[in-house]
């Protein structure tokens, strides 16, 4: 299952005063996003701070980014936890309110589970849910990496159909993309790192940077898609260093300072992150407009 080339993994915006999802604010997003070339969007993913969003908050926003897309762009709810009936409970629920095009299903976290125990867990769920699954590899959060070979064999499962490869590790992504039929998509889960998943056969990206210069990034897919890899390598150049300044605080904290100072009110942190400090603020600034097309 194809979900486009840039995925955002957007953001969740917060009423700076009330400390509430806001309503007005998501629908303002959601349209600068597609405005600005997101194919699809992750909604409660790690950059829409899901730890610190209750289930009814989650439910709301889920249900307002739906009116808001109104059927534009491909949508994915992040619906993965460290409790796998949990998981299936809440996958089930998110496909009821319609919309979504599929459930993006982190590892399981803090338990450490073992491969099988991993392979275990999505096949549960994936067997269990009504929507396509995409998995979330992510050791740097998780704490536990999925090896090539259990992403391998969770793909020829018939409702496992992409996966987000936060890993950083080429090699394995290139065994990952080898090893799996066609039909099933690998998306970089690192801006850093599209290029080069794409120069080995990978999908796109889910993207942070895609949330503040979403034309720039689809612009470097786009210029090594038409075979222009000179030019797609020296926009990715461009960009790295807003991408590793939008983690140079936890993110989100980076994406929303820049989000909110270019007019698109997303509001703060909530704790237990913070917002980022004026000194770092007018540094990500600089380098934002130096990442900038001209």
């Amino acid at each position: 299952m194809n979900f486009g080339k840039v995925i955002t993994a957007m953001v969740t915006p917060i009423h700076p005063e009330k400390n509430v999802v806001c309503r007005k604010r998501i629908h303002r997003l959601v349209d600068h996003l597609i405005e600005t070339g997101s194919d699809g969007l992750v909604v409660a993913g790690t950059t829409g701070e899901s730890p610190t969003l209750s289930h009814e908050e989650k439910i709301k926003l889920l249900t307002e980014v739906v009116k808001a897309n109104d059927g534009r762009a491909k949508l994915i709810a992040g619906t993965g936890t460290n409790n796998t009936a949990e998981t299936i409970r809440f996958t089930k629920e998110v496909a009821e309110l319609g919309g979504f095009d599929a459930a993006l299903v982190v590892t399981p976290y803090y338990n450490k589970p073992n491969q099988r125990g991993i392979y275990e867990h999505f096949k549960a769920v994936a067997e269990s849910s009504p929507l396509p699954i995409m998995i979330y590899n992510i050791p740097g959060r998780s704490v536990v990496n999925i090896e090539p070979e259990t992403i391998i064999e969770l793909s020829k499962l018939p409702n496992i159909v992409s996966v987000k490869e936060s890993s950083g590790n080429l090699e394995n992504i290139s065994q990952i993309i080898e090893e799996t039929s066609d039909d099933f998509t690998v998306y970089s889960g690192d801006d850093s790192l599209t290029l080069p998943i794409l120069s080995v056969g990978g999908n796109g990206v889910v993207s942070v940077l895609s949330n503040v210069l979403g034309r720039e990034t689809k612009a470097v897919i786009e210029a090594y898609e038409r075979g222009d890899v000179g030019l797609a390598a020296a926009k990715h150049r461009k960009l790295l260093p807003l991408m590793r300044g939008l983690f140079s605080s936890p993110n989100p904290a980076p994406t929303k300072y820049l989000l909110n100072k270019q007019g698109i009110d997303v509001g703060p942190v909530r704790l237990p992150l913070v917002d980022v400090d004026e000194e770092q603020g007018k540094k990500l600034e600089a380098i934002f407009e130096q990442s900038k097309e001209s």
